[in-house]
């Protein structure tokens, strides 16, 4: 069996899978942010992780431990050299202890990674060159994707130039008073709303987004004090008509059809929906591809997953 292990921003994570990718058994737990707190410092998420990993380990791999043959962590957030999160380093040691001791091999991946796999796996695809959007609350990016033998060759096409579309989120949603991360909440609060009530426009250039405006402007809808529901909807609508945008000329320029999204945002069922129904259409003739809602957010499914030796 495989071990994968996730320590991510705001995620404690640890999963164990067979060498033909069957989850045996997944746990994670969410790091605690204080109520109106828009996030956690390095440290105090670094503390958490401590805490918390040993515990998970345990339940998850206890019973099966004679029978792991490998053991897979996320080491940082992107494959990309120079890539760096202190975060990180907490599953990286328990897991290079643990495999010391039992023997068996270690092997790093990267969070980015798991979350591409985490896609490919949920819905059971085995796409080898496609076109890809990692959109959370640490990574708004389109990529360029080559997959051979559970290896990712990662070329980023563009990104957010500063916030990150789960930032987006986080901080209208804290704003409005839900809690932190904000995203479920938001998203349920923004089927009350009414389309074109309000309007936050989308900011992009070529292939770089930009989120720090549009939040500028739900900011101001909410000192005017507009709708919660319908500031919800319009922040939803700009995240969509931002990728629309962007992937529209990565489709056009890059000449694939294949899309998967993947990451917390992209569990979004209006910004799924959207897309789908944009993209999808004959004009443009794209076929996108999403994570299982609930593989979608940060785990160690997809890290797990980067070992199976046989996926069908």
């Amino acid at each position: 069996m495989i071990l994968g292990i996730d320590t991510s921003n705001y995620t404690t994570s640890v999963a164990l899978m067979t060498l033909e990718g069957k989850l045996v058994k997944q746990k994670r737990e969410r790091l605690k942010v204080d109520l109106g707190e828009r996030g956690l410092r390095q440290s105090e998420a670094l503390f958490q992780h401590v805490e918390q990993l040993p515990a998970l380990i345990a339940e998850v791999a206890e019973a099966s431990k004679d029978k792991l043959t490998k053991i897979i962590v996320s080491t940082k957030p992107c494959p990309q050299e120079g890539s760096y999160m202190p975060v990180f380093k907490v599953g990286f040691g328990h897991a290079k202890a643990l495999a010391s001791v039992l023997n068996i091999p270690l092997i790093k991946t990267s969070h980015q990674e798991g979350h591409l796999m985490a896609g490919l796996w949920s819905a059971k695809i085995n796409l080898h060159n496609f076109l890809a959007v990692h959109l959370s609350g640490g990574t708004s990016e389109v990529l360029k994707v080559e997959q051979s033998n559970n290896h990712f060759d990662i070329t980023e096409l563009g990104a957010s130039q500063d916030l990150h579309a789960g930032q987006f989120i986080d901080r209208v949603g804290v704003a409005l008073g839900l809690p932190f991360p904000s995203g479920p909440q938001l998203e349920s609060l923004a089927t009350k709303g009414k389309l074109g009530k309000v309007s936050i426009p989308s900011s992009v250039q070529g292939y770089q987004m930009s989120f720090s405006g549009p939040a500028s402007a739900a900011m101001r809808l909410i000192e005017a004090a507009k709708a919660s529901a319908d500031i919800a909807l319009a922040v939803q609508q700009c995240i969509a008509n931002s990728l629309e945008k962007v992937l529209k000329k990565a489709i056009a320029e890059e000449q694939s059809k294949d899309i998967l999204i993947v990451g917390g945002v992209a569990a979004n069922q209006y910004i799924r929906e959207r897309l789908k129904k944009r993209l999808e259409h004959p004009a443009v003739g794209a076929k996108l591809y999403f994570a299982d809602p609930k593989w979608s957010s940060d785990n160690a499914v997809g890290v797990a997953a980067m070992g199976v030796e046989y996926r069908g």
